[in-house]
């Protein structure tokens, strides 16, 4: 799962090098934290939360596919 985001995240942004994403345990599964650069973060949220939608929709179905729970959580 992280692999993906960070593949995903990568190719939507200015600056591919500054892209990290952290696996934390969590209750409910895991939660991966994705931070990128300051002038990226627009390009990952996307017009009216559009492209971290769908990063949120591609993660779950890649998740239940592999029978897990996971969260995206991106920071600031």
């Amino acid at each position: 799962m992280k692999e993906l985001i960070e593949y995903v995240a990568k190719s939507l942004v200015d600056h591919p090098e500054q892209v990290t994403v952290r696996e934390l345990p969590s209750d409910e599964g895991r939660i991966l934290q994705l931070e990128v650069a300051k002038d990226d973060i627009g390009k990952i949220i996307g017009k009216q939360g559009r492209t971290a939608r769908a990063l949120r929709i591609l993660l779950s179905a890649a998740s239940a596919r592999a029978q897990q729970r996971t969260l995206l959580e991106i920071q600031e």
